[in-house]
């Protein structure tokens, strides 16, 4: 079934204005709130962006980009046929290095797919209005952040930005930061056959100083193949220790590791 709307342009920086405005006559048209129609634009562009800077060495390629309109919303994806998302050291204040934490915080839901050599897919979802708590109960302190990413090499520098995000925001020391990061190391080189979907999926809640971290749904075990790997061998400590708790929590017949670190 074809997209609503399929955009194929050279990428190129003054073409990504073309397609932050073709998606936001997208939005209007579909009834979109105004409020939700910035934040897709906002997130369209970092991931365009992303694709001008560091998809193509030569940067000569193109971007795509597919929309989807229905009842529920709009789903959009940005892809590329460059190198892969593979952020270094130099690019760690460019586009989509800070601009993950900001594409999670304005979707519903966001997922990242590829690798060296195979481009990159990026696919977020957006609700034509504003979700609205139910009556009566207070909204939450930290809204949850989902994360979706193929297993490999994407996980850990997409993790590890989004990690350290977070734990800036909730005014983490530099150790407890490092220990978050250690933390996340632990689960971020897990296969895709130890979650249930084939996919790294993550979790993440914060207020109050503190993380809540939720991985899975994993496999059966996968959970405390997790926390056997936070072991260190020969001197009987733990990565554990580094979390105010740590566990394996069963949902829904599905297994979560489910971690809270502090600052």
């Amino acid at each position: 079934m074809s997209a609503d709307l399929d955009l194929r342009l050279p990428a190129r920086a003054e073409n990504v204005i073309v397609i932050r405005q073709a998606m936001a006559g997208l939005a209007e048209a579909a009834g979109m709130d105004a409020g939700r129609v910035a934040d897709l634009k906002t997130v369209v562009t970092e991931a365009c962006n992303n694709v001008v800077l560091h998809a193509y060495e030569d940067g000569a390629g193109p971007i795509e980009v597919s929309a989807e309109v229905s009842e529920q919303g709009i789903g959009v994806t940005v892809r590329d046929e460059g190198r892969g998302f593979h952020p270094s050291a130099a690019d760690a204040g460019a586009s989509l290095g800070l601009g993950l934490p900001l594409i999670a915080a304005l979707s519903d839901s966001f997922a990242i797919r590829g690798g060296a050599g195979q481009g990159t897919s990026i696919s977020a979802r957006f609700a034509l209005v504003p979700a609205e708590p139910e009556r009566g109960e207070p909204r939450p302190v930290g809204d949850e952040l989902r994360m979706q990413v193929s297993p490999g090499e994407l996980v850990r520098p997409v993790l590890a930005r989004i990690l350290g995000a977070l734990a800036a925001r909730a005014a983490f020391s530099v150790d407890r930061l490092s220990d978050t990061m250690l933390l996340g190391d632990a689960f971020s080189h897990r296969r895709a056959d130890d979650f249930r979907e084939g996919r790294v999926e993550v979790a993440i809640s914060d207020g109050d100083g503190t993380l809540d971290i939720r991985v899975g749904p994993l496999t059966e075990g996968a959970g405390e193949r997790i926390l056997s790997g936070l072991d260190i061998p020969g001197d009987g400590g733990s990565l554990r220790a580094l979390a105010r708790s740590v566990e394996v929590e069963r949902r829904d017949d599905s297994e979560y590791l489910v971690l809270e670190v502090a600052g």
